[in-house]
């Protein structure tokens, strides 16, 4: 088992666009330079936190708008951003960019964002949104039952986690062309020419139910990191009691080749994982499904090789 450590919650300071004191549903964690970016699925703002220390972060727009406070009224209009990665130096992105996906698992959930970068790792500028219609329509011919949760760049591609929970839901590697996506960002839509391969997973049980992606983060030779949820779930909108989380690890092919829970009973929705010392060192954030719980920043080490 993965022994986990508490780091910080996930504190912001208010502001007139966003009142919210925290994140609460995290889903997905990138640390660049000196900084932390958190995408949380019910929100329509970028999080940012120093990568040391436990001050308040503060909150960038990432769409126009605001959402309702009711739980069940934001949950059918937000975009549900899930996913979050780095892209590195492009002809569009002179430093790289922070790229935040949404899950697709309804037609209002197909708006992604884009952010360039500053050699530092801080922000360049401000968010332009990417429509995904394209792509995800063709993701959903494939799959059916839309759910992308992860998304990590490694070598020629940017290979997305499709969460595969509740009824009809498949766990599976997207695997779409990194140039061709780049392309796409600067014009502000994916197509499904982006799609270069599509393979379905199965990553066992926990507590009898099926273990499924959450997010995805790339290791320099090629390997990425993965988080995975069992939640006992209806189908893929639906929240349901979290019955464990697991972190794991794909070769660079794609094959899993690692795969341990975790000891904090927590959702898990995003990872930030790089090599220091020989050694994989994490940087967790989890979802409670309660808007009033802050959501936590967790650490942990894996036991196996950098």
């Amino acid at each position: 088992m993965i022994v986990t450590t508490l780091r910080r919650t996930l504190n912001v300071s208010a502001s007139p666009s966003a009142p919210e004191s925290h994140v609460s549903a995290a889903s997905g964690l990138v640390r660049a330079g000196d900084w932390l970016y958190v995408v949380a699925d019910d929100a329509l703002h970028l999080a940012v936190f120093p990568a040391t220390g436990d001050a308040p972060g503060h909150t960038v727009r990432l769409f126009l708008g605001e959402l309702p406070d009711g739980h069940a009224e934001r949950k059918a209009v937000k975009p549900d951003l899930e996913a979050l990665c780095r892209l590195g130096p492009s002809a569009a992105f002179a430093h790289g960019a922070l790229l935040a996906l949404p899950s697709g698992s309804t037609p209002a959930r197909r708006r992604a964002s884009v952010l360039p970068l500053n050699a530092d790792g801080s922000l360049a500028g401000p968010a332009h949104t990417v429509d995904c219609t394209g792509l995800y329509v063709q993701l959903e011919r494939e799959l059916l039952a839309l759910n992308v949760e992860g998304a990590a760049v490694t070598g020629r591609f940017l290979r997305l986690l499709n969460r595969g929970n509740g009824e009809g839901g498949v766990d599976a590697l997207v695997d779409l062309d990194l140039d061709r996506v780049v392309g796409g960002l600067d014009v502000g839509a994916l197509g499904p020419e982006t799609v270069r391969s599509v393979r379905r997973w199965e990553l066992g049980e926990a507590n009898g139910v099926r273990l499924s992606f959450t997010d995805a983060s790339a290791l320099p030779d090629g390997r990425v990191v993965f988080t995975a949820t069992a939640e006992d779930s209806r189908d893929r909108v639906a929240d349901g009691p979290v019955k464990g989380s697991a972190v794991g690890v794909l070769a660079p092919d794609g094959t899993p080749v690692y795969l341990d829970s975790v000891d904090a009973g927590v959702k898990l929705e995003g990872v930030d994982a790089r090599v220091e010392g020989g050694r994989i060192h994490l940087l967790l954030v989890a979802d409670a499904d309660d808007p009033s719980v802050p959501a936590p920043l967790l650490e942990a080490v894996l036991p196996v090789p950098g």
